[in-house]
């Protein structure tokens, strides 16, 4: 099987704000405060980071619980990373929070789904697991 490649090109819109767009046509803006306290439109990159690994495990767990036939109404990830105090300021520990609600869900399947996620099928996860350490849980609400 060949390497799959994707892209996203992007412009700089002045001060520190970056929009790019993606292969089907979407746009996403990055930006970040010139200096503490001032206004910014978008994603810092590093929230961007926390935002993007957030949605491909959820992305992965909604369509594995999907597939058993787990009937989930809601899915919310929330994400805590902790960086470095010195440049680059890379992520040294990063933690997902999964909270699930739905009818009847099983906890071995939901538990199963997280972990084929983080062990298998996501892509951002499996590209930042060698640098920060990635740790997760979950709390299931019943319907």
């Amino acid at each position: 099987m060949g390497q799959k490649a994707i892209e996203v090109s992007g412009g700089w819109r002045g001060n520190m704000k970056f929009a790019f767009t993606d292969g089907y046509g979407h746009e996403l803006i990055v930006d970040a405060p010139e200096d503490d306290g001032d206004s910014f439109d978008g994603f810092m990159p590093a929230y961007m980071l926390l935002a993007s690994l957030a949605a491909c495990s959820g992305i992965d767990v909604a369509n594995i619980l999907k597939k058993q036939r787990q009937q989930l109404s809601t899915l919310k990830v929330n994400v805590r990373g902790v960086q470095a105090e010195d440049p680059p300021w890379q992520f040294n520990t990063i933690h997902l929070e999964y909270q699930l609600t739905g009818q009847q869900l099983s906890d071995d399947m939901v538990s199963k789904a997280i972990e084929l996620s983080e062990e298998k099928y996501c892509s951002v996860g499996a590209t930042i697991g060698g640098v920060a350490t990635i740790t997760s849980d979950f709390t299931i609400i019943q319907d």
